[in-house]
């Protein structure tokens, strides 16, 4: 509990051209899971907080541009811990089948929010992340501070799959009486 950084705001926005997983289309969903215990649930009465290592969202049936939007929250206790991105289409009398996965690197995300910035003009762009090797972008990310807040919205090319990306936008959420990074 003492190593509870902050929480980790994800928006699942939508799917753009996933796979076809049924005989026309797909009913895609997406679990995101943090670090090596991504099934353990997080739970603390102490600071009326309930929050998640694996979070999913609804299902979207038949389609495969779907519209999620929504807010999924993880517990940060270490920024260096992998985020899995995963998706999936729901099946009804099988396993459901993996739609492919995409890592979350939240590494510039954490360099921005440790250099501390306030009360700058809305839309102010803080940092551009390019894709990479090293990371699932799609295409460029910008780091923006917008109404008080550091905002990261990415477009995720899906790996082991031959296509499909998951758009989603990051928000870091701070915890009262604790201090997250150290500048």
């Amino acid at each position: 509990m003492e190593n509870l950084m902050g929480l980790l705001r994800i928006r699942v926005r939508r799917g753009i051209n996933l796979v076809v997983c049924d005989t026309v289309s797909s009913d895609p969903y997406v679990v995101v899971t943090l670090g090596k215990q991504a099934s353990v649930v997080f739970v603390s009465y102490t600071d009326k907080l309930i929050a998640s290592l694996r979070v999913k969202t609804q299902v979207v049936k038949k389609t495969c541009n779907p519209e999620w939007n929504e807010e999924l929250t993880l517990s940060i206790m270490d920024s260096n811990d992998p985020i899995m991105l995963t998706v999936y289409d729901k099946d009804t009398f099988t396993e459901d089948d993996k739609m492919g996965d995409a890592v979350i690197d939240i590494k510039p995300y954490i360099e921005c929010m440790k250099m501390g910035l306030q009360n700058l003009p809305n839309g102010t762009n803080v940092e551009r992340v390019q894709p990479n090797r090293e990371n699932c972008l799609a295409d460029e990310s910008c780091i923006i501070w917008n109404n008080g807040k550091m905002l990261q919205d990415m477009c995720l090319r899906l790996r082991n799959v031959e296509r499909g990306e998951v758009e989603v936008q990051i928000e870091w959420i701070n915890l009262p009486g604790r201090k997250a990074f150290q500048c």
